[in-house]
């Protein structure tokens, strides 16, 4: 079985109905309607997964038990069943946990799609499926990312967000636009860099009907489109110099008028642009103004390259699987070692080419498990070492399958190549086991003493203290 879940409602046959359904599906439901159970659960709660949460009589005793739980696991996730009539009673503690609404009619695929999250969360508690949306990752340097965002999104102050293109650079507006006072206002999305320069104008501000040849009907701008919430530049840097003039005269004095009109309109937006070039090299090109980039690098954020961050590699593709899952293109799933040779490329397309590739894996392989041999030629050719997980010869039945490395032609320095998939290995376990040494020992088949020397030897617990800074 895959985890506990349990099952809270009222109703016994209806949670007993869904019960089965969860058996069917290989996990192990327990289905509570009585408070003393329930209470029980809050102390005896050993593989406890997910919580289903059904219809419950508000202010009851059902109901005072299942605050209690949530209240004492604030990590558990929740499930809420699309007839539960017990979300608003538990509004603010359901607000800081992992939960999803399941929508009606309840089917086999979505409980499944939502029970998979929770089991992401139960192996990786820091891992958490953001309602609101946020790049993923827990390496050092998008927890930077994520401390900025926190520290600007509650002001009206511009943002600049840098970073190669595919790197999520509009994963950080959104985060920002949501966590700030605008969240329940739009979020105005424009691609600068997509639209013909001498169009831009009149997505941006808009035109009055007849103000140019084809202007048939009136026609809304984005500055309009986004009064009240955020505007977000996105490729501000490909902007001709005389849009960038107009631009700047919108943020100066938060005014415009439309293409064929005489009327000025005031706008209160803010503004988050976002760019993949060097802004300060197109100003001494004379490409871009330099009272522009003053204007929008109030703030400056600059997301990672991929490549930078290869720790955050598993997270990303759980979220990316789950992604593909829902929207019916299947469960695929990656081995270690196939994961191990995508940390070894240097993702020029940065998450959008590694999102394009698990879509591709996605509809290739739709129920099974990827291993390096599946990859493309160029994931696996990765930092000049080829890894085949095939049998060398002839092997024993039941026996484990060799590991057949391809050499380079200049050949490889074996002891530095076996001391980088040691501490690697090391310290994935350790990520795995949240810390604990004990925990990370049992996957690796350790001694915990043996363990604990190496993380001195490789100076490893330097590294893990840090990351959790």
């Amino acid at each position: 079985m895959a985890g506990k879940v349990i099952v809270v409602d009222s109703d016994v046959e209806r949670a007993k109905s869904l019960g089965a359904k969860l058996n069917f599906i290989d996990y192990d439901p327990l289905m509570v309607s009585d408070p003393e159970a329930l209470h029980r659960l809050a102390v005896d709660h050993d593989e406890m997964l997910a919580v289903m949460l059904g219809s419950v009589r508000s202010g009851g005793a059902l109901s005072k038990a299942l605050g209690d739980l949530v209240t004492v696991h604030a990590e558990l996730p929740v499930l809420i069943l699309p007839y539960s009539d017990a979300q608003n009673e538990f509004e603010q503690e359901l607000e800081s946990r992992p939960s999803w609404r399941l929508d009606a009619p309840l089917n086999y695929r979505q409980v499944a799609e939502f029970l998979r999250r929770a089991e992401v969360h139960r192996r990786n508690p820091a891992y958490v499926f953001d309602r609101r949306m946020r790049p993923t990752g827990s390496s050092r340097s998008i927890r930077e990312v994520h401390g900025l965002i926190d520290q600007v999104a509650g002001f009206e102050t511009t943002v600049l967000v840098t970073g190669e293109s595919g790197t999520g650079k509009e994963l950080v507006a959104q985060r920002i636009h949501k966590l700030s006072p605008r969240h329940d206002r739009p979020f105005v999305p424009v691609n600068c860099g997509a639209i013909p320069a001498d169009l831009l104008e009149s997505e941006l501000f808009g035109h009055e009907k007849g103000a140019f040849t084809g202007a048939i009907n009136l026609r809304i701008g984005r500055f309009e489109l986004a009064e009240g919430g955020t505007l977000f530049l996105d490729e501000i840097g490909d902007m001709s110099m005389p849009m960038q003039v107009k631009l700047l005269r919108v943020l100066q004095e938060r005014s415009f008028e439309r293409v064929g009109s005489n009327e000025t309109k005031r706008c209160d937006v803010r503004i988050i642009a976002a760019t993949h070039r060097n802004l300060e090299e197109a100003m001494k090109k004379g490409e871009f103004r330099e009272d522009l980039y003053y204007r929008l690098n109030v703030f400056p954020i600059e997301m990672p390259p991929l490549r930078k961050r290869v720790e955050d590699l598993p997270s990303l593709i759980e979220d990316l699987v789950i992604g593909n899952e829902s929207e019916g293109r299947g469960g695929v799933r990656l081995t270690a070692e196939a994961i191990e040779a995508l940390a070894h490329y240097e993702w020029p397309g940065n998450v959008r080419e590694l999102a394009n590739l698990v879509e591709r894996l996605a509809i290739m392989h739709p129920t099974g498990e990827v291993g390096v041999r599946d990859l493309p030629e160029k994931y696996q050719a990765a930092d000049g070492v080829t890894l085949c997980l095939m049998p060398c010869g002839e092997s024993p039945p039941g026996a484990k399958p060799e590991l057949d490395y391809a050499l380079p032609h200049g050949g490889i320095n074996l002891k530095e190549h076996l001391l980088s998939v040691e501490v690697s290995l090391i310290r994935r376990a350790m990520r795995e086991a949240n810390g604990i040494v004990a925990g990370a020992a049992r996957l690796l088949n350790l001694r915990r003493t043996t363990l604990v020397e190496k993380l001195r030897k490789y100076r490893l617990n330097e590294d893990l203290a840090l990351s959790k800074n």
